[in-house]
């Protein structure tokens, strides 16, 4: 009864695939073995896995977990990312919460959309989970001359020693998910 079957939970008529079942396995691993993590990770389960090429040959895995569920793993993130980058070693780990995108309302129709529900809100708040532990000081959005935009991200210095090396996963993964070209840089801070 108690496997890793019970820490993926998909919606109904939806098969889990083999990895995402071996990223589950593993999460039920660290919740009997890691005492640390134990109390934490009781009752947490996930809604999907899926491993994203970034570049030539590195790997992201990138975990899907129920929007209820969010604050919970942010609790715990930095320690099991640790323990989820060791188990796949050579991947960058990332957790982002499931949104859901609903369409405009049609002309006339006396339902509103809550404004959580829009595109734009949901590729934000992507980002957002996307850049944990870091937190996001400010945006810029550079429009070229052949109308292709690029949009600059930058992150909190202060957590520049935990996130500096997945920058490129970052950028990659946000590609994936919302097809838009995002640039984190951390702002240059000048000294008097």
């Amino acid at each position: 009864m108690f496997t890793g079957a019970r820490k993926i939970q998909k919606d109904r008529g939806q098969e889990t695939s083999e990895f995402e079942e071996n990223v589950a396995q593993t999460l039920f691993e660290l919740e009997t073995n890691n005492n640390e993590l134990k109390p934490d990770l009781k009752d947490l389960f996930i809604n999907s896995a899926v491993q994203v090429d970034i570049s030539n040959n590195k790997k992201a895995v990138v975990i899907h977990v129920p929007y209820r569920l969010r604050k919970g793993f942010r609790k715990i993130h930095q320690r099991l990312v640790r323990e989820l980058e060791k188990k796949f070693s050579g991947k960058d780990v990332v957790f982002i919460a499931t949104r859901r995108i609903v369409r405009p309302p049609k002309k006339g129709a006396a339902v509103k959309r809550p404004r959580s529900r829009t595109l734009t809100s949901v590729h934000e708040n992507i980002l957002e989970d996307l850049v944990q532990p870091a937190e996001i000081v400010g945006k810029r959005c550079r429009y070229r001359l052949d109308g292709s935009k690029i949009m600059k991200v930058y992150l909190d210095p202060k957590t520049r020693n935990d996130t500096e090396y997945k920058l490129e996963t970052f950028s990659g993964v946000y590609r994936k998910l919302c097809g838009k070209d995002v640039v984190f840089e951390y702002p240059i801070t000048e000294t008097a």
